[in-house]
C-alpha cells in the first residue's frame, strides 16, 4: 500500500473516531443533563409539599415534556436553517422564478401567526395532501393523517416559521458584504458560485450568528404554541399536572424555570460558537 493511501485512510479512521467519540460525549452529556434535571424537579415538588407517591411520576413527565421541546427545538432550527439559506440566497436571485417565490413565502410565513400555521400544518395540510398521497398508499405507504401526527405537524410549521425569519437574517448579511469585494472577485475570474463560497459566506457567516442564535432561542419558546395539537410538549405536560393537582403556581414556576434552564445551556453554547467564529475571523 503506497504511504498516500495509508495516509488518507489513517485521518479517515482519526476522523471517523472523532466523530464516534464526539457523538459518546454528547449522549452522555444529554442523559446526564436530564437525568439531573428530574433530580432537581424532584426536589423542588418534595419542598413544596407535593404528594410524595406522584413526586417521581410528575418530575418525569416535566422532564419528558422538555426532551420533546429540546428535540423539537433542535431538529427544527436545523431544518429551518437550510429552509433560510435557500429562501434568502433565493430572494437575492435575479432570475424571478426564485425570487418571487421566495419572497412570497417570507411574506407569507413572516404576516401569519405561528399558531395559525401550526394549527393548518396538523388540521388543514392534510386535507390538501390527501389527494395527491392516495396513490401512495397503494404502495403501501401510510396515510398521510398518520404520518402527521402532532409532534411532525408541530416539526414542519416550525421549521417554515424560523426559517422565513433566517432567510431574511441571511439575505441582509449577505447584502452587507460591500460590492467591491464581488467586483474585486470576478475581476479575478472567480464565477459567483466561487464568490459566494470563498468570499461572502466566510464573512456572512460572522454578521449573521447572532441573529440566528436569536431565532433559535425564540423557537425555543414558541415550541409551546405546539400544545394548541395536543403535543405532550414542556407547557402541556405541566397543564395536565395542574389538572391533577390544582396547584398551578407552583407547576407553572417549575415549567418557567425548565425553559430559564434549557434557554441557558443554549446561550451558553451559541456563545461559545460565536466566540469561535469570531476567532476564526480574526486569524
Amino acid at each position: 500500500m503506497s504511504p498516500p493511501v495509508f495516509g488518507g485512510i489513517v485521518r479517515a479512521l482519526r476522523l471517523l473516531l472523532g466523530l464516534l467519540l464526539a457523538g459518546a460525549g454528547l449522549w452522555l452529556a444529554y442523559i446526564a443533563f436530564f437525568n439531573g434535571l428530574a433530580w432537581l424537579l424532584e426536589r423542588y415538588l418534595a419542598f413544596f409539599g407535593f404528594t410524595p407517591e406522584k413526586i417521581s411520576f410528575y418530575a418525569q413527565s416535566l422532564r419528558f415534556g422538555a426532551e420533546v421541546t429540546l428535540k423539537l427545538t433542535v431538529i427544527s432550527s436545523i431544518a429551518g436553517l437550510i429552509i433560510g439559506l435557500v429562501a434568502g440566497i433565493s430572494r437575492l436571485s435575479r432570475n424571478p422564478l426564485f425570487r418571487y417565490p421566495a419572497a412570497f413565502y417570507i411574506w407569507v410565513i413572516r404576516g401569519t401567526p405561528l399558531l395559525v400555521q401550526i394549527l393548518f400544518a396538523y388540521n388543514g395540510l392534510p386535507f390538501l395532501l390527501d389527494p395527491l398521497w392516495r396513490p401512495l398508499e397503494a404502495l403501501g405507504l401510510p396515510s398521510i393523517q398518520d404520518i402527521l401526527v402532532p409532534y411532525w405537524a408541530a416539526f414542519l410549521a416550525l421549521a417554515f416559521n424560523v426559517g422565513a425569519y433566517n432567510a431574511e437574517v441571511i439575505r441582509a448579511g449577505i447584502q452587507a458584504i460591500s460590492k467591491g469585494q464581488w467586483e474585486a472577485a470576478h475581476s479575478l475570474g472567480l464565477s459567483p458560485a466561487q464568490v459566494m463560497r470563498y468570499i461572502v459566506i466566510p464573512q456572512a457567516v460572522r454578521i449573521v450568528v447572532p441573529p440566528l442564535v436569536n431565532n433559535v432561542i425564540a423557537l425555543l419558546k414558541d415550541s409551546s404554541l405546539a400544545m394548541a395539537i395536543t403535543l405532550l410538549e414542556l407547557v402541556l405536560a405541566g397543564q395536565r399536572i395542574i389538572s391533577a393537582t390544582f396547584r398551578p403556581v407552583e407547576i407553572y414556576v417549575a415549567v418557567a424555570m425548565v425553559y430559564l434552564i434549557l434557554t441557558t445551556v443554549l446561550t451558553f453554547f451559541t456563545n461559545w460558537l460565536e466566540r469561535r467564529l469570531q476567532a476564526s475571523g480574526a486569524r
